[in-house]
């Protein structure tokens, strides 16, 4: 025991059990109390008999300042972790800090054995991408974390709010939703069940649930059975698509936010619901994250939110990039899906407002999309394009005529009986869309690569830890 009561080893105090938030004790507890807390680390100073160091666990951007005697915390190190129980008083530059009566070190951290990141210094994204299982002690990775949290958390109260049920879509699934083939396949990694279990001759894709299955690519399909028994659904999880990318936008693995709805025959119904999902939850997490966004973009521009997203029919967005913009090739390709240099051509045409494309051709768009009254030829689809990143929104109405929908479903495929029978039997007209969940944080965020958008990215030839 030192003079000043302060010791550096397991110390069993009232407090041990019940650790308090650094956030907490920054923001509630007054100048006098007693707090315990425990975290990391991030900076270490030595004054004289004093040791400074700041301690940050992840509840906040901020860290707490701890003044300890210099012979109670000699072994005190960047990255180590410890617990602190002191007193709240004011450092000279009027800031919180804790007056330590017992230090314990948790673990030691000597950077020279093989830590990545040294103290005070900034490191680019890619080299950071190197250490995942580091990342999240980062400054800019952990107030990505927070933000991405607090962002769910609003997306549930929005939904909630307005009447959207959740409903948990299966992971493992029968059908290919997109129709595009960049499928997962599921099967057993072990190869004497599925000896046990399988016939001879028979493919090891069909063993196990006598039917090829795959990871899902999204929920719709599932999203609509249920919505046709309780009219407003949506569903947050992980898709997962097997495109040979690497680029900045794409992930092997990423989360999609969906939502489906009964009873609706206009495509401006799901775009008012979008531009108010979108509006309304980026507001609020403005409010309960400023400190984090302000950090990470830098006092970024939200004048978007107070002005109507700006909408295009497919015809309308062809002819700015053709006659407005003089974009290469555009006539040639005038019944295709935008490349991404054309997205972002047309938002910055667009005031670099979120835009709404509708009205697309037929053949670009999946067999479930309903015709469009006045021109079959044309699909009432959607993709939402922003700023920086493109398309970050799909969705649009769907086909509710049973015979239209049964000639419009690719003829070597027999696992949509039970969709046509949705029409068959008690069908409603419906509609809805998918929302890529990183590549919204991209954009709110100016993440310029998707991976700093999710914890653990997984892309071709990578799939760490």
């Amino acid at each position: 025991m030192l003079k000043n009561g302060t010791v550096l080893h397991q110390v069993k105090h009232a407090y041990a059990t019940m650790p308090e938030t650094v956030n907490k004790v920054l923001n509630q507890h007054s100048v006098g109390k007693k707090a315990f807390i425990q975290g990391w680390i991030k900076s270490v100073r030595k004054l004289k008999n004093h040791i400074f160091f700041n301690i940050n666990d992840g509840s906040t951007r901020e860290a707490i300042q701890v003044v300890a005697e210099m012979e109670a915390a000699q072994n005190i190190r960047t990255g180590a972790s410890v617990s602190v129980l002191g007193t709240l008083s004011i450092a000279p530059n009027n800031q919180k800090e804790l007056k330590a009566e017992n230090v314990q070190l948790i673990g030691d951290c000597v950077i020279t054995e093989g830590y990545p990141f040294a103290p005070r210094k900034v490191y680019p994204p890619e080299y950071v991408r190197q250490y995942l299982h580091f990342r999240p002690r980062t400054n800019r990775f952990s107030s990505l974390l927070r933000v991405r949290s607090n962002l769910l958390t609003e997306v549930t109260k929005y939904f909630n709010e307005v009447g959207f049920i959740h409903i948990n879509t299966p992971i493992i699934t029968s059908n290919d939703c997109e129709g595009g083939g960049e499928v997962f396949t599921a099967v057993p990694a072990n190869k004497e069940l599925i000896k046990q279990m399988g016939k001879p001759g028979e493919p090891t894709e069909k063993t196990y649930f006598n039917s090829e299955v795959y990871l899902t690519v999204s929920g719709q399909l599932h999203l609509e059975a249920v919505a046709h028994g309780l009219s407003k659904v949506y569903t947050m999880g992980p898709v997962f698509r097997a495109e040979n990318s690497r680029s900045r936008l794409h992930l092997s693995e990423f989360y999609m936010l969906e939502a489906e709805l009964a009873f609706i025959n206009k495509i401006s119904e799901i775009l008012n619901v979008i531009e108010n999902l979108l509006k309304t939850v980026t507001r609020r997490v403005l409010e309960t994250s400023q400190d984090d966004i302000n950090y990470l973009t830098n006092n970024k521009d939200f004048s978007w939110l107070d002005k109507p997203f700006v909408i295009l029919t497919y015809d309308e967005a062809i002819n700015i990039l053709s006659s407005k913009l003089k974009m290469p090739d555009t006539d040639a390709r005038s019944e295709t899906e935008f490349s991404k240099e054309d997205e972002l051509a047309v938002v910055s045409y667009c005031g670099n407002l979120p835009t709404f494309v509708i009205n697309w051709p037929k053949q670009v768009k999946a067999f479930y999309m309903r015709e469009c009254e006045d021109n079959p030829k044309k699909v009432s689809a959607l993709d939402l394009l922003v700023p920086g990143v493109g398309e970050i929104v799909g969705g649009g109405l769907r086909e509710n005529t049973y015979e239209k929908l049964q000639k419009n479903i690719p003829s070597d495929d027999k696992n949509f009986e039970w969709y046509l029978e949705l029409r068959k039997f008690g069908g409603v007209p419906t509609g809805g869309f998918g929302l890529g969940f990183e590549r919204y944080l991209q954009f709110l965020l100016d993440i310029e690569n998707i991976k700093d958008a999710i914890p653990f990215p997984r892309w071709p030839h990578n799939c760490q830890l």
